[in-house]
């Protein structure tokens, strides 16, 4: 992976950029987590591994935040308990800014504060299970379910940035997988795949059990509909949507019904890698990427310098 250094964009996209990174930090009005203290902290993942590089461009994170959120809702008791226990439908952005708070949380806030974070988020999945109208169960702390959901982030964050910002290799996906261990081993997903092989394992175990849903389409309605993005950035918040199922497996996109309707339009795979590079060398002051290296004591664009990430130093 290669970074190239960061740009400077004119105050009127900066400003807007820098106001959605801190409506992100905040849920219901209210500060949610100081990523610059307690000074000197490390986080569960290192500074120097390819998460932190991935989880700081925010094109990759909305991209890959809607495939996540799809390979979720195709698992039955998943798309259950989400759909049944959150407020997706009614206030689509507050769900949206606390999973995205949550997983910025655990790549970069100090590991204090993100241990305590998760154990709260575990303690709230305990409230949370049910009985599907099949008559089978489920339960948010399943370690089967945690399992998927960590890997279908997994996968999804790193194909988004992969696909749209810059190619990965194999050995890059395996370091990421093992990048997330402790965070997955916190949250209950006790075996979440080391590697692209143990995810290629996983999803071809779950083939059988995905499905279509109503639901699904309810989601990318939203998704599509609600003003999520930058009014600057709006218009591109359709296009971005298609490229969230263009990471997809193909095998997943034919069953969840999502045909060729929902293709990528031409020219728009060029425009979204654009966009996915430009947004990887603007350094925004009020994320928590940025904010977290100024607690390790390090340079405000550390995350932006040029280097060669060489996956066989993440073990």
């Amino acid at each position: 992976m290669l970074a190239t250094g960061p740009i400077s964009l004119p105050q009127a996209l900066l400003r807007p950029l820098n106001a959605a990174t801190c409506d992100l930090l905040r849920v219901n009005g209210d500060l949610g987590i100081n990523f610059f203290e307690p000074k000197g902290d490390a986080a569960l993942i290192l500074h120097d591994s390819i998460s932190w590089r991935i989880f700081k461009n925010p094109l990759a994170l909305f991209v890959g935040g809607i495939a996540a959120v799809l390979l979720e809702l195709a698992e039955p008791r998943v798309r259950t308990g989400v759909w049944e226990h959150s407020h997706f439908r009614s206030q689509p952005l507050v769900r949206m800014r606390r999973t995205g708070l949550a997983a910025l949380t655990t790549v970069y806030a100090a590991r204090c504060v993100s241990e305590k974070a998760i154990a709260r988020i575990v303690r709230l999945h305990e409230t949370i299970e049910g009985q599907m109208p099949s008559g089978r169960q489920y339960s948010a702390n399943d370690p089967e379910l945690l399992t998927w959901v960590h890997a279908t982030a997994t996968f999804s964050f790193f194909h988004a940035y992969s696909r749209y910002v810059h190619a990965q290799s194999n050995l890059h996906f395996d370091s990421f997988c093992r990048e997330g261990l402790p965070v997955a081993a916190l949250y209950g997903a006790v075996q979440a795949p080391a590697s692209e092989f143990e995810m290629e394992v996983l999803f071809a175990s779950a083939r059988d059990n995905l499905e279509p849903s109503l639901i699904v389409f309810e989601f990318l309605e939203i998704m599509k509909t609600t003003a999520i993005l930058p009014s600057v950035l709006r218009p591109l918040q359709r296009t971005l949507v298609r490229a969230a199922i263009d990471i997809l497996p193909q095998w997943v996109r034919q069953r969840l019904e999502l045909h060729k309707g929902w293709n990528m339009r031409r020219g728009e795979v060029a425009l979204v890698k654009h966009i996915g590079k430009l947004a990887d060398r603007v350094l925004i002051r009020s994320s928590p990427a940025v904010h977290a290296c100024v607690r390790l004591g390090l340079p405000e664009d550390y995350l932006y310098r040029p280097v060669v990430m060489d996956p066989g130093v993440y073990q």
